[in-house]
């Protein structure tokens, strides 16, 4: 899984990260009942410990 979104050839702001990353994070938080907050910070101490900071 990418969590950088591939470039596209639309108007508008470029995305950050992909759809499959967001779906992800939607999926954690939705998982353990997390608020966005808590979410956002578990995900990166995940990425934290795996290196992909």
């Amino acid at each position: 899984m990418s969590w950088q979104a591939a470039p596209q050839d639309k108007r508008g702001r470029t995305q950050t990260y992909s759809d499959a990353a967001i779906q992800f994070c939607l999926t954690i938080k939705s998982l353990f009942g997390l608020p966005l907050r808590q979410t956002i910070g578990f995900i990166q101490s995940l990425l934290k410990l795996a290196g992909l900071d």
